[in-house]
């Protein structure tokens, strides 16, 4: 068993936690799990530790208790950070990335394309004057004779999705946590309770796997989360099947007078907006923070984009494999052709997941003391930063790594679900959810 480490306590004391705590967070190990040049099982655990930690600490300032051991085994984080992929239903697994989401040689590098929503295939597809039926092999045929940053810029130019591969780390690091305090007090004071986030309302906002893992992470422990989409836009199914257990989905237009009443009127209840939109896209609807802060005093919204709160790539769209590629991760994985690598697992995606989590409920905890709200906010090119510069490796422990330990199985109206276990360590913490996982959209707007 190894003890706590460097990243564990760089990564509380960035969430604003209490000095020396980190320390009694333990790993058990399960040898070379999440294999790569870079330190990915290092930032993996870490963030599912810390977010522990932040569970076992808002528990027991509710309980006015000892915070509980802490203990994170980094088979269940490495079985966890790749969930979708052991995920089967009625034994079919999970469908993977798209033909023409990849990376692409161009004529003076490398581009990364990101198709597997219909409509960024669609866009992918006419920024370059391609047809809709065209292929993998002619889209490379295509990419083959152009720059990779003119592509980035005419596929982004369309609402598509493309970033040329950097051929080295960048040297900056945007910041792992921003929070603000916000107004308060809260009205909805938090007493003693069998689970950490019991009793917490939650609006979800968020798609495709880094706020939807944080949001599940705070259903597991107690939180009644209600997710909020569009019915314009729809998900992808096993996407929400693999994030959604625990939580409720529902749909409403915010476009539409009627369906933003009924927003308004869950609002005025919640203790917690997450929210997963590029800076600013959420501000035409009146749901900045600090028109949240006004409207709802103690609030605490905690926003994820992919690029960074600033800076020139701020404003744009982006998937953890884009991140990857844009700033440098691609390129430090490169294999030995000197052609373009990637994680071995979405490690960007599901370790920001669970710092968000973690963030959101040392927010609670603090809100608690104080009664003020916070204003949180995370990127996957913060965590990005992280794991290029920040992270210290760490001898493996353990012996070898068996991932059917670590799933479970239940019956949901998709059908049977084979599905991976919750990581979250500390004593007593709950080992699966509540709930399996609803149909997208098939719930009532309304708190239970």
């Amino acid at each position: 068993m190894g003890g706590t480490d460097v990243t564990t306590s760089v990564l509380w004391s960035a969430l604003g936690g209490p000095p020396g705590l980190a320390e009694g967070v333990s790993y058990r190990g399960a040898g070379a799990v999440l294999p790569a040049r870079l330190p990915v099982r290092e930032l993996a655990r870490a963030t599912v530790g810390v977010c522990s930690l932040a569970a076992a600490e808002l528990l027991a300032a509710r309980g006015g208790a000892p915070v509980r051991p802490v203990e994170v085994d980094e088979g269940s984080v490495a079985t966890a950070f790749v969930s979708e992929r052991h995920l089967r239903v009625d034994g079919r697994p999970m469908v993977p990335f798209a033909p023409l989401s990849g990376f692409w040689r161009t004529a003076d590098g490398w581009v990364r394309t990101h198709a597997n929503y219909p409509h960024h295939r669609e866009r992918l597809l006419a920024a370059l004057e391609l047809s809709g039926d065209t292929d993998a092999e002619a889209l490379g045929r295509v990419l083959a004779g152009r720059r990779a940053r003119q592509v980035q810029e005419e596929v982004y130019a369309a609402g598509g999705l493309a970033v040329a591969v950097a051929d080295h780390p960048d040297p900056t690091r945007p910041p792992v946590v921003e929070e603000r305090p916000m107004w308060g007090p809260a009205d909805r004071p938090l007493g003693p309770a069998d689970l950490p986030a019991a009793g917490v309302r939650v609006l979800d906002l968020t798609r495709v796997i880094a706020g939807p893992v944080a949001t599940r992470t705070l259903a597991l422990l107690g939180a009644d989360v209600l997710r909020v989409d569009t019915p314009r836009l729809p998900e992808d199914r096993d996407t929400h099947i693999d994030t959604a257990p625990g939580k409720r989905s529902t749909l409403l237009d915010l476009a539409e007078p009627a369906d933003r009443e009924v927003f308004e009127g869950l609002l005025a209840s919640a203790d917690v907006v997450v929210t997963g939109y590029r800076p600013g896209v959420l501000d035409r609807y009146g749901l900045s923070p600090e028109d949240l802060a006004e409207r709802r005093p103690g609030m605490i919204t905690a926003a994820l984009c992919a690029w960074g709160w600033s800076g020139s790539r701020s404003g744009r769209r982006g998937f953890d494999s884009l991140v990857q590629a844009g700033v440098g991760i691609a390129a430090a994985e490169a294999g030995e052709d000197g052609a373009p690598g990637a994680l071995p697992a979405q490690a960007l995606d599901h370790g920001t997941g669970y710092l968000l989590a973690a963030a959101v409920l040392r927010a609670l905890t603090d809100r608690a003391a104080d009664g003020l709200g916070r204003d949180l906010r995370l990127s996957l090119a913060g965590t990005a930063g992280l794991l290029l510069h920040g992270i210290d490796p760490v001898p493996a422990a353990g012996g070898a790594h068996d991932p059917e330990r670590w799933l479970t199985t239940a019956d949901s109206p998709y059908g049977g679900l084979r599905y991976a276990r919750p990581p979250i360590g500390y004593a007593g913490a709950p080992t699966d959810w509540a709930t399996p996982p609803t149909r997208w959209g098939s719930d009532a707007p309304a708190w239970l």
